[in-house]
């Protein structure tokens, strides 16, 4: 089952999200930024639902840290801005789609799928990306979570 991030401090979106998501997919719920980076960081998600107005700092903010930190899973912002500079800037930092509140659950559902068939293998030249795990063909090198695991024996 897939696994999703929600980081959402509005009680009842949050509620009403981890339910319906939980029908779907395997949810954590957190509700801070704060929080958000350290999930991320600590656990691999398929996705993560990313709210922008956040107690402790902006989504924006938590976007940006969490590429910083290297994590390239596929992030969807949730936001009632519908400024096309605050989109530009939000796909900008490192977030991959955006969805405007309120939203209809059936657009949601197609986000999700759309990021997630796009989240999966990553190839970037000769590196191989799924996850955290990156195989490095032209340096015969394997790595997980950013760190060095040695060399591959044979990468295919």
């Amino acid at each position: 089952m897939s696994k999703v991030l929600v980081v959402e401090d509005n009680e009842s979106l949050a509620k009403s999200l981890s339910s319906w998501l939980s029908k779907h997919y395997e949810v954590s719920l957190v509700t801070t930024g704060h929080q958000a980076i350290k999930h991320a960081v600590k656990h691999e998600y398929d996705i993560i639902l990313l709210d922008l107005g956040l107690p402790d700092m902006t989504g924006q903010e938590v976007c940006i840290a969490i590429r910083d930190k290297g994590i390239r899973t596929p992030i969807l912002v949730l936001t009632a801005s519908s400024e096309v500079s605050t989109k530009v800037t939000l796909l900008d930092v490192g977030a991959d789609d955006y969805l405007l509140k309120p939203f209809f659950v059936g657009e949601l559902q197609a986000r999700l799928r759309a990021l997630m068939r796009r989240g999966r293998a990553q190839v970037h030249g000769n590196v191989v990306q799924v996850g955290d795990l990156k195989l490095d063909s032209a340096r015969r090198q394997v790595h997980r979570a950013g760190h060095c695991t040695g060399e591959a024996a044979a990468v295919v």
